[in-house]
């Protein structure tokens, strides 16, 4: 019997899985109004990333390989870049994501799925199929449904519950028209707890904050404390600002160990399923897993697809992410951001552990080993001082 599914969301986690299943031979609808656009994240991709959507996509758009990582401090001045070693796929690349999440879509319809240009109101179970009623007043059916139409994803609040407030960030800034690099910065803050950022795609820069969204801490003043930023490290002068803010999912470790993706019928991938990096807030490669995942389980036993959809992402995705949460507190500390830019300033081994890190080449699985391993004796007693 022919695959019938209906895709929810067409960034990355919902066009990828289209991709997938239409080139199996499935009958796919991909619902979504608005795809592709440009979004207020980063964009960064990986080269794992890369490597996941390389042979369906055939030419890459346009993307900024990335030279080096900048941590700064902008209290005290001192700042040190992070080089990547050079390679023919670059280990972090920045994409517009009106380009890339374009070249997704592009790919599933070449494939032979449908796209519906129209908002999906309302997800109903109907028997043995699926109701979708959009905006334009069509209604389409499906045997089954994947929800991949982001953190504030209709289709979980159907088919699960919704993301609380505490397992959301927010991230809020600007797109500095007119400029652009080779290099990202990025300097870790205590108050709020969370990270600023410069991403520099094609013809802009990504620029903004994030943080936990039951900090105390709204979108206005977090962009506020941007652009202070920006002006404190030299950034984006004379460019038009465009503002932003977005939710992402940020997820703890017990959230992620009861974590609800898949049930009779449905799927939640990328941000949809809270597959989201909670330090670096990267989502863009666990969006493109998770519909690999997805499509593997839905081409293989109709009857077990859920079950071992959400067993998988749990087991491959779920368990690193959690280590992430665990470590999350201690990331923004004020120590451990000191001792961070001394260790990067002074050893060129920590350097290269934390662009493995950034790209995703180091999983959070054996990464305090890896530092114990590289951690220079002077290093360590510094450390064991301050504590």
């Amino acid at each position: 019997m022919k695959i019938d599914v209906a895709v929810i969301g067409a960034g990355p986690a919902g066009a990828w899985t289209a991709y997938l299943l239409a080139a199996r031979g499935a009958r796919v609808v991909l619902v979504d109004p608005s795809h592709p656009r440009e979004k207020p994240c980063g964009g960064g991709v990986t080269a794992r990333a890369l490597d996941l959507v390389a042979d369906g996509l055939g030419a890459l758009p346009s993307l900024v390989a990335i030279r080096s990582a900048r941590f700064v401090d902008s209290t005290s001045g001192a700042s040190v870049a992070v080089p990547f070693a050079e390679s023919p796929v670059p280990a972090l690349s920045v994409a517009s994501r009106a380009q890339f999440d374009a070249a997704l879509v592009a790919a599933a319809e070449r494939a032979g799925a449908t796209l519906i240009r129209a908002r999906a109101t309302s997800v109903t179970r109907d028997g043995a199929s699926w109701r979708i009623a959009c905006a334009n007043g069509a209604l389409h059916r499906a045997a089954s449904i994947v929800g991949a139409d982001g953190a504030n994803s209709l289709t979980r609040r159907h088919v699960a519950r919704p993301f609380r407030r505490d397992q959301l960030s927010i991230a809020a800034g600007f797109f500095a028209h007119g400029a652009t690099s080779r290099e990202v910065v990025i300097e870790l803050t205590s108050d709020p707890p969370g990270y600023l950022w410069s991403f520099p795609r094609p013809d802009h820069l990504a620029i903004g904050i994030c943080a936990q969204a039951d900090a105390g801490v709204g979108s206005a003043a977090l962009r506020d404390r941007a652009a202070r930023w920006m002006e404190a490290v030299g950034l984006a002068r004379g460019t038009r600002l465009e503002p932003y803010s977005w939710p992402i999912p940020s997820l703890s470790a017990v959230d992620l160990a009861v974590l609800e993706v898949a049930g009779p019928g449905w799927m939640l991938a990328g941000d949809a399923a809270g597959l989201v990096d909670s330090i670096t807030r990267e989502g863009i490669f666990f969006a493109l897993q998770s519909a690999g995942f997805a499509a593997d389980a839905l081409s293989a036993d109709q009857a077990r697809a859920c079950r071992e959809y959400r067993d998988r992402v749990h087991a491959e995705i779920g368990s690193e992410l959690a280590r992430a949460a665990r470590l999350k507190a201690g990331f923004f500390r004020p120590t451990f951001i000191r001792l961070m830019i001394e260790a990067l300033r002074e050893s060129e081994a920590v350097r290269r552990v934390m662009a493995d890190l950034i790209s995703g080449a180091q999983p959070y699985r054996g990464l305090k080993w890896r530092l114990a391993k590289t951690f220079e004796l002077r290093l360590a007693v510094r450390a064991l001082r301050r504590r």
